[in-house]
């Protein structure tokens, strides 16, 4: 028998309390002590439990002695447990713990709480139509999901040299002190020299206030500015969680369309006074504003005084072509609000994003964010600082931007190879997203259940839009989840998913060309056509057999390969098109127009055919 001030310790050896996960990432002393606290919160480890020896507990875990040591002296020197001379060790009497008497959920008159809610929230966004991915997407072979972040991006080694620095003693003594609302000024410089002037924007320190992202600061933004009734313009398609940001603020929403050069200008915005605009890469078309039309949209909003909320999306990610400068940097930058956020590979542990303004709006802003967050943890912000300041920050977006480029480049040409007929993307300068229109009869929902039956997540874009009678044949493809190596293969399955899912009759083959009538006919011909992104490709069959591709409205894409017939089959095989790869097609030509089909008789491809 025990004596009675002391409790055996066999009761934690014959339980579950303790036990090791041997696929867990913690160490060995990690998952010891958090087990050990586990028990003390819930109350399994009572306070003046004694524990077991560090030679039994060792041996009932299998484990080394020497690892149960060092997870007791930590839980010691941290007051969750106590030594006693002689005695052993025992769970503090000072630990926090639980209550003795959990109070039972629920009781009498609980069926009624769902409507006492109902009769007090006064709006409720649960029900908004928003996308979310699987909370499982990484473990989907082919996750075409944006915003979503594949492990290997995220920056592990310069993360841990800008919080080591971050922690130091020196730096925890400067930002450990609550400064109120204030921003880490050591941050602030570093978005005034290294961040703001790639967007050609200068400000001064009274003109930045640091947020949780873009999206804060529409939400400040809409709720500094949207009066009942006002008048605000936004792009359609458009972000719907800004458009139930403005709704909720009682004002009344101007959707304004877009085309292949960003938010369209017209007469309708006369009446605005305020529009939200993402000119770098458009959400969720990922189109850019010209230079044209910023100078037209920056005209119109000094003809018809309306304040522009600049949402520079993605705007580290101009990758295939130089970017544009912000509007905040234009001439009228005075009458613009700018958000942005740092680099979106940070955001699992860094959520930090930029707003640029007149000082009077950033201290109103400030003043509003006070009330429900303050500001963005110190700890976080400084760790941001050393990411700029060690150059680091830059070393991460060169990389990513390699990654990206390289992604997106074989995305669209995976879609270019397996979907020529079929679909059509907007082009981009840049991004991680393509907006794909598909066949007309296509229901881009219907398509996204399919696709992920087959292990393939895609993004219906059905939300986007204000109106309910939208385009249903649309949908988003993004990059940022999804490994360069599986992009082909997802491609060629969601290929196979969208010609049974969209209903469109099949143009299939009758009788073809003969070899002699293939030979007879390409040799010297010119081959017109566009790639599924709008470029213009022209492809000449040489009379020796090779043949020139050109792609581009200046040619910017080139290759070469070969050609012949093979029985009564049209052959090709290029340099790097196509993978490269051997292709054989029975080919049909009326008139002009020249088809080709696969060995199930599917068309696969058609241009134009000039034999000038």
């Amino acid at each position: 028998m025990h004596p009675k001030n002391k409790r055996a310790p066999s009761a934690i050896l014959n339980s579950s309390i303790l036990y090791l996960d041997p696929d867990s990432g913690l160490t060995l002393q990690d998952q010891i002590r958090r087990k050990i606290i586990e028990g003390i919160v819930v109350g399994a480890l009572p306070p003046g439990q004694r524990l077991p020896s560090t030679r039994s507990l060792a041996h009932h875990l299998g484990v080394s002695r020497n690892t149960v040591t060092l997870a007791y002296q930590q839980l010691i020197a941290d007051g969750h447990l106590s030594a006693r001379e002689r005695a052993g060790i025992f769970v503090s009497e000072a630990t926090p713990r639980g209550p003795k008497q959990p109070g039972r959920v629920g009781g009498r008159g609980d069926d009624q709480t769902p409507l006492i809610w109902r009769r007090r929230i006064r709006r409720d966004f649960s029900d908004s139509e928003t996308f979310f991915a699987p909370s499982d997407w990484h473990r989907y072979p082919f996750p075409f999901v944006e915003g979503r972040f594949d492990r290997s991006l995220f920056p592990v080694r310069e993360w841990r040299d800008a919080s080591r620095h971050a922690l130091a003693v020196s730096e925890i003594d400067e930002w450990s002190i609550d400064a109120g609302d204030a921003d880490d000024p050591f941050l602030i410089q570093e978005i005034q020299t290294k961040v703001l002037p790639r967007r050609g924007i200068h400000a001064r320190s009274d003109q930045i206030l640091v947020t949780t992202g873009a999206q804060q600061t529409l939400q400040l933004t809409a709720e500094l500015l949207a009066e009942p009734g006002i008048a605000v313009a936004m792009e359609e398609p458009g972000q719907p969680e800004l458009r139930l940001l403005l709704e909720s603020c009682g004002a009344r929403i101007v959707p304004q369309p877009v085309d292949e050069e960003g938010m369209v200008v017209d007469s309708a915005l006369e009446s605005c006074a305020i529009v939200f605009v993402s000119p770098g890469h458009q959400r969720p078309t990922a189109a850019t504003m010209s230079l044209d039309r910023r100078r037209e949209f920056l005209a119109a909003a000094r003809k018809y005084d309306f304040i522009i909320v600049e949402d520079d999306f993605e705007c580290e990610t101009d990758y295939l072509d130089p970017s544009f400068p912000a509007l905040a940097s234009s001439e009228g930058r005075d009458r613009v609000v700018y958000a942005a956020t740092l680099a979106q590979t940070l955001a699992p542990g860094l959520r930090l994003g930029i707003m640029v303004g007149a000082p009077n709006l950033i201290r109103a802003a400030r003043s509003l964010r006070r009330l429900s967050s303050r500001h963005q943890p110190y700890s976080l912000q400084r760790t941001a600082a050393h990411l700029l300041a060690l150059g680091h920050y830059d070393a991460i977006m060169m990389r990513v931007g390699r990654i990206f480029q390289e992604r997106l480049l074989a995305l669209r040409d995976a879609l270019n190879h397996y979907l020529p007929q079929s679909i059509a993307i907007s082009p981009v300068r840049g991004g991680t997203t393509f907006w794909v229109r598909g066949p007309e009869k296509l229901d881009a929902d219907d398509l996204a259940r399919a696709a992920e039956a087959r292990g393939v997540l895609i993004e219906p874009v059905g939300r986007y839009f204000a109106r309910r009678d939208g385009p249903k044949n649309m949908f988003r493809l993004g990059i940022t989840s999804i490994p360069t190596e599986k992009i082909r293969e997802g491609v060629a399955v969601l290929a196979a998913v969208i010609r049974e899912a969209s209903g469109e009759i099949i143009e299939t083959i009758g009788e073809g060309l003969s070899g002699d009538e293939l030979r007879a006919v390409l040799p010297g011909a010119v081959l017109l056509g566009k790639t599924i992104y709008g470029d213009p490709c022209t492809i000449e069959l040489n009379p020796d057999g090779t043949m020139d591709g050109r792609a581009g409205f200046a040619n910017e894409d080139v290759d070469n390969g070969r050609w012949w017939v093979e029985d009564d089959l049209w052959c090709r095989q290029w340099s790097e098109w196509a993978y490269g790869e051997v292709a054989k097609f029975r080919t049909v030509i009326d008139g002009d127009r020249i088809r080709w089909f696969n060995a199930e008789g599917r068309l696969v491809d058609a241009m134009v055919i000039s034999r000038s």
